[in-house]
């Protein structure tokens, strides 16, 4: 029996249009560019340009992002308060593209120094993507209600969020070699992130103008109160452990992309070819998760996304006998399988909100995606600590010439291990969590 509640709350169109599809996708530029570059380039530039010793520097890139963990629900209480959320993508997205620029900017000229100021503009940056994150990723949930409409969406965002992850992750390295390499092309680099932030902000801001956003009638009286039914929601809680694991792996083998490609294929320009390899095919099979979610629900497909992640990354332990294409070929089968996972993973999250919302009535979009926002930096901050922990462990040594130390066996060994067995493991054994989680196909109006 279901208790009475409050009075439902009316959808708007069931099919959203082209043009805020385009419009909150656009918000992924954002995202994406955010979520990848500092996993990508910033361990390498503490070990491999300042000088920072592998430990230190995977705690210098994890603590500030742990913050968000502390900050990100607080976040989502503030813009579940104050109505539309539009405002919080306009400000703390062009604030963002400052502070990330200034994290490259290396203003000291010792490592000790120069380390302790990353840690301090990361920690701003980080905060203020936690006011564009939490607020943008709680919008789907009031944009539409319907089950399908919103893997639609998802879809949308993702096919933009892997343009926006290629863009970012291929060209910030390039732009690191082209400008000179060093602290100089890391100021370029940052530079050029930053403002490809502002542009993002700037669109998903204007093109989302006209959306409109469906609101519950109240919310819930303390943040405490709104945690506590965020955390008796079982299928939410499922989802949110996976979800935060399987960051974790990707985010580990994020921060080894570099590392693998200098001591492992010992190609120039090789992180460039892995992440164009990683992230292109995905463009090419949204389409098809789209069909398999259609014909098998968003659990199973989210299950086999993530085991055709695993197995690709045990595949690539061959590396080291492999041709570089075939390489290549291995990469882009996991960056098949991490596009599905985020596909569904983030078409369910709506889903638990939205189930919420219809018991209670209440609108707390913004804890929920606090919480889930929060869990996702978390585990993307600690791949690269676990990665560091990797090297420090097989012994790698720094280099504050901006070229990478020549390293030996076992540290080439500890750099392959990390990429992919620690990577396959995390988001391999995180689908367990999933038995808890309940794929309730909601009526469509």
């Amino acid at each position: 029996m279901t208790a009475a509640g409050p009075s439902p709350v009316v959808p708007p169109t069931s099919v959203l249009p082209r043009g805020v599809l385009a419009g909150y996708a656009l918000g992924s530029v954002v995202t994406g560019a955010f979520g990848t570059v500092p996993g990508l380039l910033l361990l390498p530039y503490l070990t491999d340009t300042l000088g920072v010793a592998a430990g230190v520097s995977g705690l210098l890139v994890l603590l500030p992002k742990a913050w968000d963990v502390l900050v990100n629900p607080v976040v989502g209480r503030i813009s579940d308060r104050r109505g539309s959320r539009r405002p919080f993508l306009l400000i703390a997205g062009l604030l963002l593209g400052v502070l990330f620029a200034a994290i490259f900017a290396a203003p000291f000229a010792s490592g000790a120094a120069s380390g302790a100021y990353v840690a301090v503009a990361f920690l701003a940056a980080a905060t203020a993507f936690a006011f564009f994150q939490v607020p943008y990723v709680a919008m789907p949930a009031e944009l539409t209600e319907g089950y399908a409409e919103r893997t639609r969406l998802m879809t949308w965002r993702i096919a933009v969020l892997a343009l926006a992850v290629l863009v970012s992750g291929a060209v910030a390295p390039l732009v690191v070699e082209m400008s000179g390499g060093g602290r100089e092309g890391h100021r370029w680099s940052g530079s050029f992130i930053g403002a490809l932030i502002v542009v993002g902000t700037l669109a998903t801001f204007f093109g989302t103008r006209k959306a409109e956003s469906r609101t519950a009638t109240e919310s819930e009286p303390s943040l405490r109160a709104q945690l506590r039914v965020a955390g008796g929601n079982a299928p939410f809680r499922a989802l949110l452990i996976c979800w935060i694991v399987q960051a974790a792996g990707i985010g580990t083998m994020l921060a080894g992309v570099k590392y693998f490609a200098d001591h492992v294929l010992a190609q120039e320009a090789g992180s460039t070819f892995l992440f164009a390899a990683f992230v292109g095919p995905a463009l090419l099979v949204m389409p098809l998760w789209t069909i398999a979610g259609r014909r098998h629900g968003k659990l199973r497909s989210l299950v086999a996304a993530s085991l055709l992640f695993t197995a690709g990354a045990l595949a690539l332990l061959a590396a080291p006998v492999l041709p570089p294409v075939a390489v290549y070929l291995i990469v882009a089968l996991v960056g098949a399988g991490y596009a599905g996972q985020q596909v569904f993973a983030l078409a369910m999250l709506p889903d638990c909100i939205a189930r919420d919302t219809e018991r209670t009535g209440r609108r707390q979009a913004g804890v929920f995606t606090g919480l889930w926002t929060a869990g996702e930096t978390f585990g993307l901050a600690l791949g690269p600590g676990v990665f560091a922990v990797m090297l420090q462990i097989f012994g790698y040594v720094s280099s504050a010439t901006g070229e990478p130390a020549v390293q030996s066996d076992t540290a080439r060994l500890g750099v392959l291990l990390g990429f992919t067995v620690v990577p396959a493991a995390l988001v391999g054994t995180a689908v367990l969590t999933l038995r808890g989680y309940r794929d309730v196909r909601r009526s469509e109006s």
